[in-house]
């Protein structure tokens, strides 16, 4: 059956921020606990900014971290994260994107988001690319840190809009990692490894994805 939604990652899918979002978990250690935190040695792609900052908080500080701290924790690296992306040299939008965004909004698709980010640090993340206005819903790491329910928030949303019936597997969940595979299969939707991440095109079949391209800049599963 042909998809009714279309559902983007955005780290390493639609966009990479060159490491913006890696000096903003890092400046936030740094103001609150006095420890430049690496979130890559304690952290996994697609993994919730929830799940990230709860690892990294226990890895560097030697315990688990309270809810309140978590929650301070995120505000300040969200504090942090428009100029670390307004000042990452390395950010770009990622081959295909700006073509293939336009075509399925004038194609009648309704286009969403699937992130492990608050809504909040995904629109900094998007908008110095310009691809925010795109993207009307998704599901967000602010609504849930499992990575499976947030996909289940990101189709409710898109059935809430569509109102003909959608159901999970009309939708079409894009992303670049093994974890966004599951999330799409645990949620009921098919999922679509896009190999311009840290995964190859070998890795995402192993994972199970429905189906596999190399880029954006090839032709979609529709």
């Amino acid at each position: 059956m042909s998809p009714v939604a279309v559902l983007f990652d955005i780290d390493g899918t639609l966009i990479t921020t060159g490491g913006a979002g890696a000096v903003a978990w890092r400046l936030a250690f740094q103001e609150l606990h006095g420890v430049p935190a690496d979130i890559g040695a304690f952290s996994d792609a697609g993994m919730t900014d929830l799940e990230v900052g709860a690892r990294t908080f226990s890895s560097v500080i030697g315990r688990p971290s309270a809810a309140e701290e978590l929650e301070e924790l995120l505000a300040v690296r969200l504090r942090h994260l428009p100029r670390a992306v307004a000042e990452s040299s390395r950010y770009r939008v990622l081959p295909g994107v700006n073509d293939l965004l336009p075509r399925l909004a004038a194609d009648g698709y309704l286009l969403g988001l699937t992130t492990g980010g608050s809504q909040a640090a995904a629109r900094v993340k998007l908008a110095r690319g310009g691809l925010n206005e795109y993207f009307r819903f998704g599901g967000f790491g602010s609504d849930s840190a499992d990575r499976t329910e947030l996909t289940r928030v990101a189709i409710r949303r898109a059935a809430a809009m569509d109102g003909n019936g959608l159901k999970p597997h009309h939708c079409l969940v894009v992303g670049d990692t093994p974890l966004d595979i599951a999330a799409a299969h645990g949620a009921g939707a098919v999922a679509l490894g896009v190999a311009s991440g840290h995964f190859g095109v070998a890795e995402l079949e192993a994972a199970g994805a429905d189906h596999v391209i190399a880029s954006l800049e090839e032709e979609l599963p529709l």
